[in-house]
């Protein structure tokens, strides 16, 4: 595989960053593409149970723990006070794919569509100051803007917009 085409999703708290990228990831696995997801969170976050052997090994120090089944692995990297790794860091970690979907990451420069909706934390448009905004996803009418524009539920437009956009075939 070559090196995967990226395109991120960007949106205030309770905007729909969340569903949009569920269904894009549906729809391009739908058409046969390999998508991998990045997710930034802006809290501490946890994927283990209290109790959990890879819990018990974490909390005991380890600097990465692995769990492994016959269906699925997961590392887990405990920063111990370090900085966060890059955005790049990142994306050489993880494994060969033809489309990395991107939630969060509002300043990175990469080609991003925002998503809007009434009911989210904070409605002030993104677009107006950050180029790599491609398009807008919304849940009501935005005026006064020359990018393209989906409705938010729209999912098979959104993806035809974005395999076009990153210049992924089917």
């Amino acid at each position: 595989m070559t090196a995967p085409k990226i395109f991120g999703i960007a949106g205030w708290k309770n905007s729909g960053k969340t569903g949009l990228m569920v269904r894009l990831v549906s729809e391009m696995t739908r058409r046969g593409h390999v998508v991998s997801t990045v997710k930034h969170a802006h809290h501490d976050f946890d994927i283990d149970k209290v109790g959990a052997d890879s819990y018990r090994h974490r909390e005991a120090g380890a600097h990465e723990v692995t769990i492994v089944s016959s269906t699925r692995f997961a590392i887990m990297h405990e920063l111990r006070g370090a900085p966060e790794p890059s955005f790049e860091e990142i994306l050489a970690r993880l494994a060969p794919c033809d489309l990395v979907l991107i939630e969060g990451y509002k300043r990175e420069p990469i080609p991003k569509i925002e998503a809007r909706r009434l009911e989210s934390a904070n409605r002030e448009p993104l677009a107006p100051t950050d180029p790599y905004i491609v398009a807008i996803a919304a849940d009501h009418p935005v005026a006064a803007t020359e990018l393209p524009f989906f409705d938010l539920d729209d999912t098979a437009a959104i993806a035809n917009f974005v395999e076009k956009a990153v210049g992924l075939r089917r």
